[in-house]
């Protein structure tokens, strides 16, 4: 599963839980129960305005027992690790924005080429092919030099071999050729489409045929 997706759909459910929290936290601190003579839910401890989130019994019960301060610490810590560790991983970026081309002969100048720039020529590069349904490409950082991944989408009954012969000497052969680097190692991801089953024929019983009678 893709980083993308899976932070979407963590903040999808951390947001709904925190938006039915407020909403619960709204209605108890503004007596909207009371007001509209709703029935709160019998776990919800807020239930007009006069009343803690967390009432004195609860935050006093397990105080003390010897595993409750070890055990609160330590949930609090491995919570703040995981978040910490979550944060981390979205700012560290994995693409380039940009790659440096080499300038033979001229000192002082420093030319890059923006790596979505890049990419959108391999995709389309890529796509000429009539059996490419999608075709996406991104410039990532690798030890060494930059390299490419790829994924591309093949309608059914595509040749993947043919693909990759077509990828290696048009558009990376092209890349290479224009940025006048010695190097840019690929990765392709090819996925081929399954054909959709063909629906069956219901064949109806032959009309048996009327001759006209004669008296």
């Amino acid at each position: 599963m893709r980083r993308g997706i899976v932070n979407r759909v963590l903040l999808g459910i951390v947001g709904a839980a925190l938006l039915a929290a407020g909403v619960l936290v709204l209605a108890g601190g503004l007596d909207l129960y009371g007001r509209l003579g709703a029935d709160p839910p019998g776990w919800w401890p807020l239930t007009s305005p006069d009343q803690p989130v967390v009432s004195a019994t609860s935050r006093t019960r397990w105080v003390e027992s010897s595993w409750w301060w070890p055990t609160v610490i330590g949930g609090l810590s491995v919570l703040v690790v995981v978040m910490v560790s979550w944060l981390v991983v979205q700012l560290r970026r994995t693409g380039l924005s940009s790659i440096a081309v080499p300038t033979s002969g001229v000192t002082g100048l420093r030319v890059r080429v923006s790596a979505r720039t890049l990419e959108e020529a391999l995709e389309t590069g890529t796509a000429v092919l009539p059996e490419v349904e999608r075709a996406g490409v991104r410039l990532v950082r690798a030890p060494g030099h930059p390299r490419l991944r790829g994924a591309v989408r093949l309608t059914p009954g595509g040749d993947p071999a043919a693909l990759v012969e077509h990828f290696e000497t048009g558009p990376r052969a092209d890349a290479l050729g224009s940025l006048g680097v010695p190097e840019l190692p690929a990765d392709l991801r090819i996925r081929v489409l399954q054909a959709a089953p063909a629906e069956p024929r219901h064949w109806l019983p032959r009309r048996r045929r009327r001759h006209p009678r004669v008296e």
